[in-house]
């Protein structure tokens, strides 16, 4: 069992590592494309990829504000 001030803290440490690992790889991957294939299609990957890390981040703020079970 963890407590919730330590969740909360474990929580945002995980969402700052992960939002500043994804958004680098988004960018490793987005150049390329944008080189290649131009603008639009690298208009198009860069909004997919805005709404994406949505998700896992989404979960861990879940996770962070979980009740404890009694």
């Amino acid at each position: 069992m963890i407590a919730p001030r330590l969740r909360k803290l474990i929580g945002t440490v995980v969402l700052v590592a992960f939002v500043t690992v994804y958004s680098l790889t988004v960018m490793a991957i987005g150049a390329p494309i944008m080189a290649v294939h131009g603008h639009g299609i690298g208009m198009v990957f860069y909004a997919v990829a805005g709404l994406v890390w949505t998700i896992p981040a989404g979960a861990v703020i879940w996770w962070m504000e979980r009740k404890p079970k009694t």
